[in-house]
């Protein structure tokens, strides 16, 4: 007897040629409490930004508001707006205080020392960035290495070096002392900004014809701008408010800078109760640093976002 096998039917659709789709596994959906979670951190981190600003504003504001106080409203009532403004404060801070003498000298000191950092800081980053030989790196770890160093340690043989060599008590000495200050901080910052700039364009320059002085002044410095601005703010913010260099290398009353001017005014109006005048010259201290940063704000993301950017 032959037997015969049969074949287990198929379905309906095969004899057709239609294609049968098997359905994959079930797709999980995100779960609700994660955009619970998520708005949960983003009120979390808001309130903390917004507790930071309260605490950094409100003493600008009450600082500024009390410059325009007189001395018995100061005490009687700290908190409280004034009746009037007392405008005379700042002109007695200026003429009688002698602040307009500090400001003076204070710009001349930090403006000449900000382009000597800046000018020095950026040609060596840039060849420090762009260029390879021996000794690059122990150079380049140098100056890291200034960064970490502690001014404290260095400023009895400061005094000596700057009384040496006649700067002691001058603004010139001061401002190199001051560039000397800046400059690891200046190196390390735009060497790193001057490796993300692209070397297509340098490289052209070259095929041009550039020489390497014309390349750097005239196409990679005003491509590294935004870092220049970054750190050209930095630098005056740490030359503005800076107290120990000028105190130990600058003891002629003539040549004092604000910082300097600001502690002879607390010290001179503790005993004479104008407290008045010394918000008023606090105040003025206050302003440029704060122009000059609501000026370059753009400027200062943009450069220390460069190298995440690119």
């Amino acid at each position: 007897m032959k037997t015969t096998e049969t074949s287990a039917p198929l379905p309906a659709d095969a004899g057709s040629g239609a294609s049968v789709t098997k359905a994959g596994p079930p797709v999980k959906e995100r779960p609700a409490r994660d955009a619970g979670e998520g708005r949960v951190l983003n009120a979390f981190s808001h309130g903390i930004l917004v507790i930071w600003a309260i605490m950094v504003v409100l003493p600008l504001l009450w600082a500024v508001m009390t410059s325009f106080k007189d001395d018995g409203s100061i005490f009687g009532s700290p908190w409280s707006l004034p009746d009037t403004l007392h405008f005379d404060n700042w002109s007695r801070a200026w003429t009688e205080a002698d602040m307009s003498d500090y400001f003076l000298n204070t710009v001349l000191v930090v403006g000449g020392s900000l382009i000597g950092t800046l000018a020095l800081g950026s040609m060596a980053a840039y060849v420090l960035a762009r260029f390879d030989f021996p000794g690059n790196r122990f150079v380049y770890y140098l100056f890291i290495g200034g960064m970490s160093f502690p001014i404290m340690l260095a400023l009895v043989p400061l005094f000596y070096v700057v009384n040496n060599m006649g700067l002691l008590n001058t603004i010139h000495g001061l401002i190199l002392v001051y560039i000397a200050y800046s400059l690891p901080f200046t190196v390390f910052f735009l060497t790193a900004f001057f490796r993300t700039l692209p070397t297509s364009v340098a490289e052209a320059a070259f095929v041009d014809g550039a020489s390497h002085s014309r390349t750097f002044f005239q196409i990679m410095l005003p491509m590294a701008k935004p870092g220049l601005i970054s750190v050209g703010i930095f630098n005056f913010l740490g030359q503005w408010n800076q107290y120990m260099l000028p105190t130990v290398l600058n003891t002629d009353p003539d040549k004092r800078v604000l910082t300097q001017g600001l502690v002879q005014l607390a010290v001179s109006q503790g005993y004479k109760g104008d407290w008045s005048g010394l918000f008023a010259g606090l105040v003025m201290a206050m302003l440029p640093v704060l122009a000059a940063y609501i000026v370059f704000q753009r400027q200062v993301v943009q450069g220390l976002t460069a190298g995440a950017l690119k």
